[in-house]
């Protein structure tokens, strides 16, 4: 069974290989999370802060997939709840499970992603490429397998805070 580590301890270690990808180390990774029942890879270079999800304050008239504005240390971040963003069933917020992902800091946009769970760090060594969806959106960048024959999509953090639709959150 594999050992369980502390939110804490992830963290840590998260910085730690945030740092040597700032440094130029060669050995990129990826963070796996979970969205419903499907399974996403973004770059860790691109990944922002993890923590529990705060409280929301819902903001009116706005997408069902949107849950609101959260506080994060007197910062308001405009949080998009990625399952039901891409059809799945919505993350409960108090899910013990769930994550609140900070992803637009480096491109300038206080936005976060509520996921699932957190699936790790993934090494993209472990994976076989396959084709992008078909008709996919440019933030669904491609298909990957594991070595257990599970799915995987890549998502291109980039092209999701630039795509017009997501960034729309007016119902």
């Amino acid at each position: 069974m594999a050992r369980r580590i502390s939110l804490r301890e992830f963290q840590e270690h998260l910085s730690r290989r945030l740092s040597g990808v700032a440094q130029g180390e060669s050995a990129a990774s990826l963070l796996g999370i979970e969205a419903g029942r499907s399974r996403w890879l973004l770059d860790l270079s691109e990944s922002g802060e993890i923590l529990p999800p705060p409280p929301f304050t819902p903001v009116p008239l706005t997408r069902p997939s949107f849950c609101g504005l959260a506080n994060i240390r007197g910062n308001l971040h405009a949080v998009t709840d990625f399952p039901a963003y891409i059809g799945e069933e919505a993350t409960p917020p108090h899910h013990p499970a769930a994550r609140l992902l900070l992803v637009g800091t480096k491109y300038g946009n206080n936005v976060a992603l509520l996921v699932s769970r957190l699936l790790g760090l993934k090494n993209p060594a472990d994976f076989n490429v396959g084709p992008a969806p078909a008709q996919a959106p440019a933030w669904n960048a491609a298909t990957y397998t594991d070595a257990d024959g599970n799915t995987w999509h890549r998502l291109d953090l980039k092209a999701l805070l630039s795509d017009p639709h997501f960034m729309n959150i007016v119902a």
